[in-house]
């Protein structure tokens, strides 16, 4: 048990020694300008990933933004059930996120999504159908990326073959995201 424990850690280790910083400074930028711009960021994905993006929206919505004249608007696509299971049963589950985007995405809004895998069509489709309506667009992704690094303009590769190291990794990330908006706002 100690020696999986201890393996567990040590790639763990690896994994965030070779994350590329320059995407997480990148990502607090975006979400900056979002600020600036009185933009609306959106954030979604499956299961592990689904609980991420929820928690990255209450940490922003309320962790960065309470007590300030000027909040962030960041809502997490996954958190209204009876849509995504409206679209799932009346359309189809690829089009949960999409079909949300439809009513509320502006152009320059942030969209950050959320795939262990990087393949996951739902996800894939609302990427897809923000880049088109000129949104800005994040993945956030594990592995080698999958498809979701590729049509994402910009992405967060997680390089481990490991969907639990991925989402360990994930949010985390979302906690240093947190940090440094807090530190940021702080000091004005």
């Amino acid at each position: 048990m100690r020696t999986n424990i201890k393996e567990y850690f040590s790639e763990l280790e690896r994994v965030f020694h070779d994350i590329d910083v320059s995407q997480i400074e990148l990502l607090a930028n975006l979400f900056f300008a979002s600020l600036s711009n009185d933009s609306t960021v959106f954030v979604f994905g499956n299961g592990g990933s689904a609980a991420t993006a929820s928690h990255l929206a209450c940490d922003i919505n309320k962790g960065v933004s309470f007590g300030n004249d000027k909040r962030f608007k960041v809502i997490c696509l996954n958190d209204n059930i009876p849509t995504m299971m409206a679209y799932a049963n009346d359309v189809s589950y690829e089009s949960i996120f999409v079909e949300q985007l439809k009513n509320f995405l502006r152009k320059n809004d942030l969209v950050v999504g959320f795939s262990g895998s990087g393949n996951s069509k739902n996800v894939l489709n609302a990427i897809e159908y923000a880049n088109q309506s000129g949104a800005i667009t994040f993945g956030m992704t594990g592995f080698d990326g999958g498809k979701l690094k590729q049509i994402a303009r910009h992405s967060l590769v997680v390089e481990i073959d490991d969907m639990q190291k991925v989402e360990d990794t994930h949010l985390i990330i979302t906690h240093i995201l947190m940090r440094i908006l807090c530190n940021k706002i702080r000091q004005g």
